[in-house]
């Protein structure tokens, strides 16, 4: 994250409001929750680990045992098991 000095974007009447409250401190100013994304979304992180867990499905389905799949994909067995079992 990076840091903006806030007289360079904020009016002076702003800035003297916001120093009732809090001065010399780092403050963060969320995004409005419409512009949320969810994590890995942007990295593509989100779609890759989708596209794992549906290949672990399938393979669960397919008659891979849940010990198999946890070696073949250097996951816990737990974790195997929340994937092949979540709705």
């Amino acid at each position: 994250m990076s840091y903006v000095k806030a007289n360079a974007v904020l009016p002076e009447t702003l800035i003297a409001e916001i120093q009732k409250y809090v001065q010399g401190e780092a403050i963060y100013i969320p995004k409005p929750e419409k512009d949320y994304q969810k994590w890995g979304s942007r990295s593509g992180a989100r779609k890759s680990l989708d596209e794992r867990n549906h290949s672990i499905k399938g393979a669960f389905k397919n008659g891979k045992t849940i010990c198999q799949l946890a070696e073949e994909y250097f996951l816990s067995v737990e974790t195997i098991k929340k994937i092949v079992y979540k709705k």
